[in-house]
């Protein structure tokens, strides 16, 4: 994997906003509007006012957000920020759902409305669905034999681009030999994927 470039920023000139992509998410939110004025910061829990995923999307709307992600991912911006905040939220007895969701617009600036734990859970749920669903699609395409080993690891390059860039926006900071590790560690992972279905296709046949 040799080859750099980063994916297309995201932008904020989108004209609406909201999980029009979920109806059934979008039933169990509570609106902005409806629950009144947005909370004090001195009201905000602690950990709400001082978390700091997500600040480099400020003025980021969800469509665009969106859009973006589902050009290149199977899953919503719904799905991703609500799966991040369940990691950053987990204690010993359990995700804080209801903490989760009444605090969502000051924890994710393009989100725009409160959630239900129902809906935070659904979100979490589906997030984990898709991402298995695509792990086994990968997975199959990888072991097939259908990608040349240089076909595999250009299209392991891009898939990684992408993933690096959704962690810097969620305020992570890969350094270069970070990155250059990670790089060599999937590709190691490849050619044993590619080297052990071989052998299984021999043995098959």
């Amino acid at each position: 994997m040799n080859r750099r470039a980063e994916p297309r920023r995201m932008s904020d000139d989108s004209q609406a906003d909201g999980d029009g992509d979920d109806p059934a998410a979008a039933a169990t939110a509570t609106s902005a509007s409806d629950a009144g004025a947005p909370a004090d910061a001195g009201d905000l829990p602690p950990d709400v006012r001082k978390y700091e995923r997500f600040k480099k999307m400020d003025g980021a709307q969800y469509d665009r957000v969106n859009d973006f992600l589902r050009d290149r991912t199977y899953v919503t911006a719904r799905e991703w920020a609500i799966a991040r905040l369940c990691v950053d939220f987990r204690t010993e007895t359990g995700v804080e759902m209801t903490k989760i969701g009444e605090n969502l617009p000051e924890l994710v600036p393009f989100m725009t409305d409160t959630y239900s734990p129902q809906a935070v859970n659904q979100a979490r749920a589906s997030f984990e669905e898709k991402v298995q669903k695509a792990g086994a699609t990968f997975l199959y395409g990888a072991m097939s034999g259908f990608f040349t080993a240089e076909e595999l690891d250009e299209m392991m390059y891009e898939v990684t681009e992408v993933a690096k860039f959704l962690l810097e926006v969620e305020g992570v900071d890969l350094s270069v030999a970070e990155e250059l590790d990670a790089e060599d560690r999937v590709s190691e992972v490849m050619r044993e994927v590619r080297e052990s279905s071989e052998a299984l296709r021999d043995d098959l046949d």
